[in-house]
């Protein structure tokens, strides 16, 4: 009996031992991982087998849809690998116990791979997905169509779920999926409709019910009701209400100008001898513009119609610090062209001179003609003279500026500095040098060109009855040169007769063509060429009958 069960033990232990010993550091036989036989391999054949057989599923792009969104990625992409090491000594963990035996002698294993991931890229991955399914709310605001309040009701924004929606790709990867649906949180507004409804029909009426008046010192200005419903918005406060916002930037030249006390001056520059001196700027005192906008929202918060605000000091846009850093050595380019004596246009020439003189262009400006001279009107001193329009010379205030935009022109052409906006006369005029010239209006054709140097430039400009010149003081960098082509594309004079009282004879030109080259050089080499092409119209001869 004893022999008997010695030799049953013994048989149970070698029916233990021997497949064991057989199997030991092996993967068991009949296991799978996803499809991929690796039973019966050593560690590293099993992890290289299930590189190769797993390859297919890295390469695989997973959908990831939220919100009506989708975008496509790989692993890759998300940060998403297999762990192989880790499946394989998961695969061999409990191989070596009765039961592992057995089941490797009579059974098989299906086994889920590791995932590994990278929480840095699976993060940003997701996160580029976000940047098109996120919205932000739209709080609730007011805005005007004339003088009447328009509520903007507030709507709730949504977001991707990031935590939920990095379980669902790991998920998704895992089981081998190759989409998956990502959840979409809502964001709500902080704003209820009810309270913007109700403060449309309440604070924004009452806020332009009636003008603003603004004062400082003894000077006073007017904000219409019009004007306070242009740049008046009501926008969320943070608190579960709304509080008015102003946008001062059309008022604020205006408001400006009228609640000036002292005026700011330029520094400028006088010549002594040949040479710039620095004449020093002045600060003045007016509002600040910078505290219009608060002052007029505060002013529609607490349902107040009168504003003081206090003097502030204006600063110069050309300080005496800044004049003296400029640069401003020597004259760069000058030029002067000639008129008859005595034209009501020639007023219009010595006006706009008088404006200019001394201007300062600072480093990288652009200096707009129209700009700094403004609307020429009688209040400043401008008449009425000739000028052309819609193809006939007509009688406008301020016409004939052109010569001094020509004039200022050449200044900039043979400076060297940048031409942003001119425009030729429509018909060629003698006394200007043909293709270098321009013509300018209110507000536009404007004559526009750059500082485009290192320096600043002072604008002199001087005149007699019968002419007028534009000098540049800066630091040289080039010497300028110009060259022309011949006239070429002629287009003869046309014959015309016309009658009433606001008829100007016109003496009729030729039209052409031409070309003008600028010629940069430095040490007398050329460094840079520049075309202008223009093209002129013929003008007609123009006899005007009594009617």
């Amino acid at each position: 009996m004893l022999i008997a069960l010695a030799v049953v033990l013994v048989v149970a232990v070698l029916a233990y031992a021997v497949p064991a010993l057989l199997l030991s550091g092996k993967v068991p036989p009949g296991t799978r991982v996803d499809g991929v036989d690796i039973g019966g391999l050593p560690p590293e054949a099993a992890r290289a087998q299930l590189d190769a057989g797993l390859r297919d599923r890295l390469e695989r792009k997973l959908t990831l849809s939220a919100g009506g969104e989708r975008k496509q990625l790989t692993p890759a992409d998300l940060g998403l690998d297999f762990g192989t090491k880790a499946t394989v000594e998961q695969a061999m963990a409990g191989a070596a116990t009765p039961v592992g035996v057995l089941r490797s002698l009579f059974g098989t294993r299906q086994v889920q791979p590791v995932v590994s991931v990278d929480e840095q890229r699976l993060t940003a991955g997701l996160t580029s997905l976000a940047k098109s399914v996120d919205t932000k709310p739209v709080e609730g605001a007011i805005r005007y169509r004339g003088l009447e309040p328009r509520p903007v009701l507030p709507k709730p924004g949504r977001a991707l779920d990031l935590g939920a929606a990095s379980s669902a790709v790991r998920a998704a990867f895992a089981a081998g999926r190759t989409s998956a649906e990502l959840d979409v949180r809502e964001k709500p507004a902080t704003l209820t409709a009810d309270v913007v409804r109700r403060a449309a029909t309440t604070t924004a009426r009452t806020a332009v019910a009636a003008p603003l008046e603004l004062a400082t010192g003894d000077k006073k200005a007017t904000v219409s009701r019009e004007q306070l419903a242009a740049g008046l918005r009501f926008v969320n406060d943070g608190k579960g209400g709304l509080r008015p916002s102003f946008d001062a930037s059309e008022v604020a030249p205006e408001l400006a100008k009228a609640l000036l006390i002292t005026a700011p001056k330029d520094a400028s520059f006088k010549i002594v001898r040949g040479k710039p001196q620095v004449i020093p700027s002045r600060a003045g005192r007016g509002i600040d513009v910078k505290a219009l906008g608060p002052a007029i929202a505060q002013a529609a918060a607490d349902g107040t119609r009168r504003v003081e605000l206090p003097a502030a000091e204006r600063q110069p846009r050309v300080t005496t610090a800044q004049a003296k850093k400029l640069g401003v050595r020597e004259k760069v380019s000058s030029f002067t062209t000639r008129h008859p004596c005595c034209a009501p246009r020639v007023t219009n020439i010595h006006r706009i001179a008088d404006i200019v003189d001394g201007y300062i262009v600072k480093p990288g400006e652009t200096f707009s003609l129209n700009g700094v001279v403004g609307k020429r009107d009688k209040a400043r001193g401008f008449v009425e003279a000739p000028m052309i329009l819609n193809n006939r010379f007509v009688n406008d205030v301020g016409g004939g500026v052109s010569q001094f935009a020509t004039t200022m022109f050449n200044a900039v052409f043979f400076g060297g500095f940048e031409d942003v906006q001119h425009r030729a006369h429509q018909y060629y005029i003698s006394r200007y040098p043909a293709g270098r010239e321009s013509t300018v209006s209110y507000p536009q054709p404007d004559f526009r060109w750059r500082n485009d140097s290192p320096y600043g430039v002072l604008i002199k400009t001087s005149y007699t009855s019968t002419s007028i010149t534009v000098d540049f003081w800066s630091t040289e960098r080039y010497e300028i040169e110009s060259q022309s082509s011949g006239r070429y594309d002629i287009k003869p004079v046309t014959e015309l007769t016309e009658s009433g009282p606001d008829c100007i004879p016109m003496e009729g030109v030729e039209g052409f063509a031409i070309d003008v080259w600028r010629i940069f050089k430095k040490d007398g080499k050329v460094v840079r060429k520049q075309r202008f092409h223009t093209v002129y119209d013929p003008e007609p001869r123009l006899t005007c009958k009594a009617s």
